[in-house]
């Protein structure tokens, strides 16, 4: 198999769950931000990077999505919601929130997350642990959605899509999972 630095970085980026609680540094925010920002979008970007280092407003998004999470009643997410001890952001000590301007001509879904696989990518090459996280998202739909955006200066007529937390991981890396050969297929 052919490799280079950046497919051995691709190839090494695993979803980290457990983090130290040192905070990152400014310059290491700042260059996965701009990795966010150098991701392939269909005609003028439409998303907006929010990055979130405040503890208190950490622990406000991990509580609003669990209630938002138990008044719904997702049936796959309601354990981890009814849990007390579980932090939906692992302890991570920075979390970035990538959302989409409403009123895009074209469905921003995918640029929104080719600049969150760009943000993850960088966050491994610097040495930094990761994980996609969809759950903080839920604490938009929570009550209190309409002042996390406030405290969050989400701009006007943006809605948050993904999310992803960034820190020194305190845990080893996941085994990657075997390539399977079953979802390829190759037509010469």
């Amino acid at each position: 198999m052919l490799t280079n630095e950046t497919l051995a970085v691709i190839r090494q980026r695993r979803s980290i769950r457990r983090y130290q609680p040192e905070q990152i540094s400014d310059a290491e925010r700042d260059a996965i931000l701009a990795a966010g920002q150098c991701a392939p979008h269909a005609g003028a970007p439409v998303w907006h990077f929010t990055a979130v280092q405040n503890r208190v407003l950490l622990q406000r998004l991990n509580q609003a999505a669990k209630a938002a999470v138990r008044q719904m009643g997702i049936p796959g997410l309601l354990p981890l919601a009814e849990n007390e001890a579980y932090d939906c952001l692992y302890g991570a000590p920075t979390l970035v929130i990538v959302s989409a301007a409403e009123a895009s001509p074209l469905p921003p879904e995918a640029d929104c997350a080719a600049a969150v696989q760009n943000m993850l990518l960088a966050a491994q090459s610097l040495g930094l642990g990761s994980c996609w996280i969809f759950f903080v998202t839920m604490a938009f739909l929570s009550p209190q959605g309409g002042e996390l955006r406030e405290a969050l200066r989400l701009p006007a007529g943006y809605k948050p899509l993904f999310s992803a937390v960034f820190g020194y991981p305190s845990e080893a890396a996941p085994e990657r999972p075997p390539y399977d050969p079953g979802v390829v297929t190759v037509i010469d």
